[in-house]
């Protein structure tokens, strides 16, 4: 409604500007305005102002009127749309109640045929399954306990066996318990390195290295003077092993007990201090010896804790004149001093090789002349060939007339050659 009334104003506005145009066009002509014009201009628009009222009032009136049918008709149409919806929606809720109840009863049945036909088929399978399920577990236990004898049985071999292992343990360790015994394995260990790496006559055992004295170091390793007419000097070799101090330093790093384990590495720190003193005053006799003597422990373990002492071998050479070795090193000094020993024997046989290779000079000059005169006798003996085959061919130029025998009357004749010459009768 009230965009109607706008238009309506829109177009009066419209019409009295046109009028005012031709008022102002008329009054540029003659110069003077007419108010006549303008008068009636509004009484036009206050008429259409009251028609245009009444009209509206009447518009809105008969609006208000089809406002309120429309509602009344489209609330009736609703309600009867409500009505039909509803009786829809329930005939197709008894409809759709009555197909689930089919669509049940339908796949009940399914499920049942179903359900009779998976318990037939998992009776058959499970007869099937129990078949071969026994098959395989008979077949599975049986070579299960083929295999668990078989491993039962070694077992009961192992066992056996380390029973002897238990057994040679526990001997070695009374070996190892008794300090005599345990000497004895040291000083075979230093044996065996000895046998292996040198020859017999490159060392000794029980030797007595020091003069006036009755102590005898177990190993000795003769080394060659300073000339060949000069005694031979001894470097003395003495295998310990402090097996005590060595086992409760062990087991205090087992037990992680840091004050057991200091107090222990102390004591086998004196124990080694003491067997370096024992073996300096016992051993080391200049020159009949070196100025050193090397200490010999059996365990490379042994060996390493040694070592991991702050400045004990460095001490122990500096105050002792003692080195410290174990196993491989041990193996390593020995062929060093083995290096030593063939280069010595290079040196000293240097002047037998050298008159050797003077005579065999000698010789071979004589073995030129006796060549060249063999040469001369070579070509004397071909250039003698070369004339028999000179002659040969000549002969057989005169021969070539002569009638020809065949082979059987020319072996009558002259008799079988066989390639030897007869030897000439003097």
């Amino acid at each position: 409604m009230n965009d109607i009334f706008a238009v309506i104003n829109l177009l009066l506005l419209i019409i009295n500007g046109g009028l005012l145009l031709l008022l102002l066009i008329k009054v540029n002509k003659a110069g003077q305005p007419d108010l006549a014009p303008f008068k009636q201009l509004a009484y036009n628009q206050e008429r259409l102002e009251i028609m245009l009222r009444d009209e509206l009032g009447k518009n809105r009136q008969e609006l208000t009127f089809n406002t309120k049918v429309l509602r009344e008709e489209l609330a009736l149409q609703l309600h009867n749309f409500t009505n039909a919806n509803d009786k829809k929606f329930i005939q197709l809720t008894q409809m759709n109640e009555q197909k689930l109840d089919k669509l049940r009863e339908t796949v009940e049945m399914k499920l049942m045929a179903i359900q009779n036909d998976n318990t037939k088929k998992l009776d058959e399978m499970r007869v099937t399954v129990d078949e071969k399920l026994h098959a395989t577990l008979e077949k599975r236990l049986g070579e299960s306990f083929q295999l668990v004898s078989e491993r039962l049985e070694q077992v009961h071999k192992g066992l056996g066996e380390m029973q002897q292992l238990a057994s040679g343990v526990g001997d070695l360790k009374k070996v190892l318990s008794n300090i005599k015994t345990r000497g004895i394995w040291g000083e075979m260990q230093l044996a065996s390195l000895l046998e292996q790496v040198l020859t017999p006559e490159q060392y000794a055992v029980n030797v007595a290295t020091k003069r006036g004295s009755q102590d005898r170091v177990e190993f000795a390793i003769k080394l060659p003077g300073k000339d060949s007419d000069d005694a031979a000097v001894w470097l003395p070799i003495d295998a310990k092993f402090p097996m005590e101090d060595y086992q409760r330093l062990i087991e205090a790093q087992e037990q992680a007990n840091a004050e057991l384990a200091a107090a222990a590495a102390a004591s086998l720190e004196t124990r080694i201090r003491h067997e370096a003193k024992t073996i300096r005053e016992k051993y080391i006799d200049p020159p009949n010896t070196t100025d050193f003597a090397i200490l010999f422990l059996p365990v490379e373990g042994l060996y390493a804790e040694v070592l991991r002492r702050p400045g004990l071998c460095d001490s122990l050479q500096r105050e002792y004149r003692i080195n410290i070795t174990g196993p491989t090193t041990l193996a390593a000094l020995l062929n060093s001093l083995q290096m030593g020993f063939r280069t010595l024997a290079i040196e000293k046989r240097s002047s037998q090789v050298w008159a050797l290779l003077g005579a065999v000079k000698t010789e071979f000059g004589k073995f030129g002349d006796v060549l060249t005169k063999t040469k001369e006798k070579l070509d004397q003996a071909s250039k003698q060939l070369d004339a028999a085959a000179v002659r040969t061919r000549a002969i057989e130029r005169k021969l070539k007339d002569v009638e020809q025998l065949p082979v059987p009357e020319a072996i009558k004749v002259l008799g079988q050659y066989d390639g030897d010459e007869p030897e000439e009768q003097n």
